[in-house]
């Protein structure tokens, strides 16, 4: 019965032992130079800003892509260290004989983003069967989410390719930065 009363009481304590601490700081208390010595100081090295190998789509237009300032005419494919001429004219075009560079490469590519146009287009189903056969995953989406989901998995890290479209029209835009 008087360890149940004595833990009972033990909460209106607490704030009357803080209090009774020498040298603790007070709530709404401005820090000096001498209670530096009452908390661990933490300490931030930045070893780099951004990884300087790894690929971001900054731009996308009806002409082509801007690939880390670069700019890359027609449909292309983003490999981790490399940017190529892909040879389709639209999703129509896209055959495994077309994917055949994204599984022969080291390291494995985990995901490849396709990026069909202003919309969203249906790939021949062998193809995808083919693509899971060789253990690639595949995401296909229209260019402009395409181009977003890709800088998103490479800002996560992930062994990311992608295989863009630029979709038609005059259309102009800024890929918005993962954060």
């Amino acid at each position: 019965m008087a360890a149940a009363t004595a833990l009972r009481r033990l909460p209106r304590l607490r704030p009357a032992l803080r209090c009774a601490l020498p040298g603790a700081p007070r709530r709404g208390h401005r820090l000096s130079p001498a209670d530096d010595e009452l908390y661990q100081r933490t300490r931030i090295s930045l070893l780099q800003r951004e990884a300087p190998h790894v690929m971001y789509i900054d731009s996308y237009s009806s002409r082509g892509f801007t690939v880390n300032g670069n700019r890359v005419l027609g449909p292309c494919a983003l490999l981790p260290h490399t940017v190529v001429q892909w040879n389709v004219g639209s999703h129509r075009d896209i055959t495994e004989e077309s994917f055949s560079l994204f599984w022969l490469l080291e390291p494995r590519i985990e995901i490849v983003v396709v990026g069909t146009g202003n919309r969203t287009e249906r790939l021949q189903p062998a193809v995808l069967r083919a693509l899971r056969q060789r253990g690639l995953s595949v995401e296909v989406q229209d260019t402009p989410n395409a181009c977003a989901t890709f800088n998103f998995l490479c800002h996560e890290g992930r062994v990311t390719a992608a295989a863009l479209i630029p979709p038609p029209g005059e259309t102009c835009l800024q890929v918005e930065a993962a954060e």
